[in-house]
C-alpha cells in the first residue's frame, strides 16, 4: 500500500479519514505501550546508576540533564524529518536512536565509563523526545473538536509501559547481575528491546502516514493557502502553549528526578522507589482522555490554570511528606504526575490548534526543543539543590513555579475574548 494514500472504504471521503484516523490510532496506542515502557524504566533508575558510578548526590541529578538535552537535540531532528517524510519516518528513526543510547549505558555500566555513561545517556534522550512526538500524530487527521481527545487517547496508551517499566526495575537488575552487568542497569536492557519493538511497529504498520495524508487534503480542500498565513500571525499562541509546557516539564523534572535518590538516602528499597514512580508515571499519563475530553469542552487555558494549582499542591505536599514514608510522597508524585498531564495535554492543544498545517511538524519539534531543555534545567540543577538546600526546598521552588502558569493563562484568555475566540 503506497504510504501516503489512505484506504477507500467505498463510501464518502470523510469516511476514510476516520478509517485511516482509527488504524492509525490503533498502531501509535500499541507503540507507545511498548516506548512507555522503555522511558519509564531508564527514568527510575538514571540517577541512582550516576551516583553510583559517580559517588555523589550533587552530581545525580546528571542523567535526568543529560538525556533530556538529548532529547531536545531530538526533538529538533525528528520534527524535522517527519516534515519532510512523514510520521512514520521520524518517530521510527527517533526510537531506533534511543534503542542505541540504552545499549550504550549498559555497555558504560560494564566497562565503569562515565563519559560513555553520559554520551549514550543523550543519545538515550531521543526516545523521550520522540514518545512525546507521537502525540502529535494522533492529532495529525483528527477534527478540531476532538484534537485534544486525539492526543490523550496517544498518551494513555504510555501508561501501560510506563506503569510496568518502573516495576521492572529490581527483575531486570537480577537479569542483569546473572548476565554479569551491574544491577542498575538492567532496566536500561528493558529500554533498548522496548524502544526497538516501538520502531519495528511504526515502521511496519503505520501506512497511510497521518500527515502526509493530512498534508495532500489540505492541499486539495483549502482555498486559502498556509503560505499566506505568516509566522507572527501564530506566534502569541505558540509562545503561550510553549510556556505552559515548559514550566510544568521543569517543575516535573525537577521534582521526579530526586524522589528516587531521596527515597534512597533514607532507606527506602530500589522497589519502594519504583513503585512511587510508577504511581507517577500512570498520573502522567492515564488521566489523559478526561483531560483531553475536558480540554476540548472547557478549552486549553482553564485547563492549564488547573495544571499550575495542581502542581502547586503536589510540591507543597512533597515537600512536607515524612522523608520515612512512602505513601505520602507517592501521592505527592501522583500529583505531580496530573499537572503534567494537564499542561502537556492543554499546552499540545493550544500548539495543534494554533500554527497552519504546513509548518505544524516543524513547529512542533521546535516547541518540544524548548521543553526538553526545560527537563534538562530541571534534571541538572535538582540535583545541587537537593544537596544545597534539601528535598523540600527544591519541592516548594518547584510548587512556587508552578503558579506562574496562572497568569500566562489569564492574558491568553483575555486576548482571545478580546479577539472574540473565548
Amino acid at each position: 500500500m503506497n504510504s501516503t494514500t489512505p484506504p477507500s472504504t467505498g463510501d464518502s471521503p470523510a469516511a476514510d479519514i476516520a478509517v485511516v484516523q482509527r488504524r492509525i490510532l490503533t498502531v501509535l496506542v500499541i507503540s507507545q505501550i511498548f516506548s512507555g515502557a522503555g522511558l519509564a524504566a531508564g527514568i527510575t533508575v538514571g540517577a541512582l546508576l550516576a551516583q553510583d558510578m559517580l559517588g555523589s548526590t550533587g552530581l545525580s541529578g546528571l542523567p535526568s540533564g543529560l538525556f533530556t538535552a538529548g532529547s531536545a537535540l531530538s526533538a529538533i531532528a525528528v520534527g524535522r524529518l517527519s516534515g519532510a517524510r512523514g510520521r512514520r519516518v521520524g518517530l521510527a528513526a527517533g526510537y531506533l536512536t534511543g534503542a542505541l543510547g540504552s545499549a550504550g549505558v549498559v555497555l558504560a555500566a560494564v566497562t565503569t565509563q562515565p563519559v560513555l555513561l553520559f554520551v549514550s545517556l543523550v543519545i538515550y534522550g531521543a526516545g523521550t523526545a520522540t514518545n512525546l512526538q507521537a502525540r502529535y500524530a494522533g492529532a495529525d487527521l483528527a477534527k478540531p473538536a476532538r484534537r485534544a481527545r486525539a492526543v490523550s487517547t496517544v498518551l494513555v496508551a504510555t501508561t501501560l509501559g510506563g506503569v510496568l517499566g518502573p516495576n521492572l526495575a529490581a527483575p531486570t537488575g537480577a537479569i542483569a547481575e546473572h548476565l554479569g552487568i551491574p544491577h542498575l542497569a538492567g532496566p536500561f536492557l528493558l529500554s533498548g528491546t522496548a524502544y526497538a519493538l516501538a520502531a519495528l511497529v511504526l515502521s511496519v504498520w503505520l501506512r497511510p502516514d497521518p500527515l502526509l495524508v493530512a498534508t495532500r487534503r489540505h492541499a486539495t480542500d483549502t482555498a486559502t493557502p498556509d503560505t499566506a498565513v505568516r509566522p507572527r500571525d501564530y506566534r502569541g499562541g505558540v509562545l503561550a502553549g510553549s510556556l505552559v509546557m515548559v514550566l510544568t516539564q521543569l517543575v516535573m523534572v525537577a521534582i521526579m528526578t530526586m524522589t528516587p535518590v531521596h527515597m534512597h538516602d533514607h532507606g527506602h528499597s530500589t522497589a519502594a522507589a519504583g513503585m512511587v514512580i510508577a504511581i507517577h508515571v500512570a498520573a502522567m499519563y492515564l488521566p489523559s482522555p478526561i483531560t483531553g475530553l475536558l480540554t476540548d469542552r472547557y478549552g486549553p487555558s482553564r485547563i492549564s490554570a488547573a495544571s499550575g494549582i495542581t502542581l502547586l499542591a503536589a510540591g507543597v505536599l512533597a515537600a512536607l511528606a515524612p522523608a520515612d514514608s512512602v505513601a505520602p510522597l507517592a501521592v505527592a508524585l501522583a500529583l505531580l504526575g496530573l499537572g503534567w498531564n494537564l499542561g502537556l495535554v492543554a499546552g499540545t492543544a493550544i500548539i495543534t490548534n494554533t500554527v497552519p498545517l504546513t509548518a505544524r511538524a516543524k513547529t512542533q519539534g521546535a516547541v518540544d526543543v524548548s521543553v526538553a531543555i526545560s527537563g534538562a534545567t530541571g534534571g541538572m540543577t535538582s540535583g545541587l539543590i537537593v544537596a544545597e538546600a534539601g528535598y523540600s526546598a527544591l519541592a516548594i521552588i518547584g510548587a512556587l513555579l508552578a503558579l506562574s502558569i496562572l497568569p500566562v493563562m489569564t492574558v491568553l484568555r483575555r486576548r482571545h475574548a478580546a479577539a472574540g475566540q473565548a
